[in-house]
């Protein structure tokens, strides 16, 4: 891998000025004529425009005269200086630390990424879920999204969100609760806190994680730049969980771009009668894939072998029994006894067979003995009568 030269990296911390995150056409030009050649043909006089926008066909005359006044503003040393200087750094692809798996958004992979925070963000990104969900989450959307951070933390993963209120910040935090490692994703500069209530949490995941945006230092967010964050996270990760999302929502948005780009798409069930539901329920009726727990994300976007637990209710003592036990039991009335004959008729066994079945049951105290006739216990009575459907003991008639 050749390293970035200053060049390289100077050029593209500028362009993170003049093109906006996701900007097909610029990421053409990108690619066409490379970072410091775009910029240079960017900041390029006044009276070079008519060569320009022969050089960079596409864009519109506006657009164009747009990006070169950008260009002017663009000071690059001032802003590598400044995440300098709060402990950060600008990784540019073809960096030891840049996530390869960016690159399968194509034209609109990140310029470069701005980050805070001592880990290696491709090792990182190499074993990491997104969770995201409602900003206005319900009690429940909080508690699932918290639940799911933790246990995936817990088992080793990274939990990768964007910071919001409500299913993003309890995702963090629930990752931070287990001690584990969170990435956020932010719509503004890594200096920027947004939203300013999120101060605190930002703080803690630039200490025990990372925080990374595509925009420069001091750069406030948009509308369109928190849509466009989010095929930042669907990229990063191996799969994206959504808890608790409208028809229209940012998350759902995530969550097409991770199945677009072949990662899984998961989301957690809620109330059908709640529009915070609404969303997720579509997603899962077509592309997504339903969980309810860490153990069951990891299944899926594990490697083999991250099996969740089966999924079972209770085991009750008769459902140990060997299958003509069970009939025998089946075989007897809920109420009153009846003699081995009809017992064994109706259970389709022998006469004797049927016998030896019924001392077995009685010494498991199942069943009981009168005269030449067997009943069912009084505890075994009560479950037979709820199984088949009939009156509980002591309700009233």
């Amino acid at each position: 891998m050749t390293p970035v030269g200053p060049e390289e990296r100077r050029a593209r911390a500028a362009l993170t000025r003049i093109l906006e995150p996701g900007d097909e056409q610029g990421g053409r030009w990108l690619h066409t004529c490379g970072a410091v050649a775009l910029l240079e043909l960017l900041a390029a006089p006044a009276d070079s425009a008519d060569e320009v926008r022969g050089r960079l066909a596409g864009a519109t005359e506006r657009r164009l005269d747009s990006y070169r006044a950008r260009a002017r503003r663009a000071v690059p040393e001032r802003d590598l200086a400044a995440i300098t200087g709060i402990g950060g750094r600008f990784v540019c692809p073809g960096d030891a630390e840049w996530p390869s798996q960016l690159d399968d958004l194509g034209t609109a992979r990140p310029i470069g990424l701005w980050v805070r925070g001592g880990p290696d963000l491709r090792i990182w990104s190499l074993r990491s879920v997104a969770v995201v969900g409602a900003r206005a989450c319900t009690p429940y959307g909080a508690h699932m999204a918290a639940s799911l951070g933790s246990g995936l933390a817990e088992r080793g993963w990274v939990v990768t969100s964007g910071a919001a209120f409500g299913v993003d910040g309890a995702a963090h935090r629930g990752a931070l609760a287990a001690g584990g490692a969170t990435v956020a994703v932010l719509a503004c500069g890594v200096d920027v806190v947004y939203p300013p209530g999120h101060a605190e949490l930002v703080g803690r995941i630039v200490e025990q994680g990372l925080v990374v945006g595509e925009l420069p230092p001091g750069d406030h967010p948009t509308r369109s730049r928190f849509v466009l964050r989010n095929r930042v996270i669907a990229a990063l990760t191996r799969g994206t969980v959504v808890v608790e999302a409208e028809y229209r929502s940012g998350s759902l948005v995530t969550a097409r771009c991770a199945r677009r780009l072949g990662r899984y798409t998961m989301g957690v069930p809620g109330p059908v009668t709640s529009g915070l539901s609404a969303g997720v329920h579509e997603l899962l009726r077509g592309e997504g894939t339903l969980v309810t727990d860490a153990a069951e994300v990891a299944e899926l976007v594990g490697d083999i072998g991250e099996l969740a637990p089966a999924r079972k209710g209770p085991v009750l003592p008769r459902d140990l029994l060997d299958p003509l036990s069970a009939r025998i039991l089946e075989a007897l009335p809920s109420r009153g006894a009846a003699d081995r004959l009809d017992i064994a008729r109706d259970a389709g066994a022998g006469e004797d067979e049927a016998l030896g079945k019924l001392y077995e049951l009685h010494s498991l105290g199942y069943v009981e003995r009168r005269g030449d006739r067997w009943q069912l216990a009084a505890r075994t009575r009560a479950e037979t009568s709820a199984r088949r459907g009939g009156a509980r003991p002591g309700a009233i008639g």
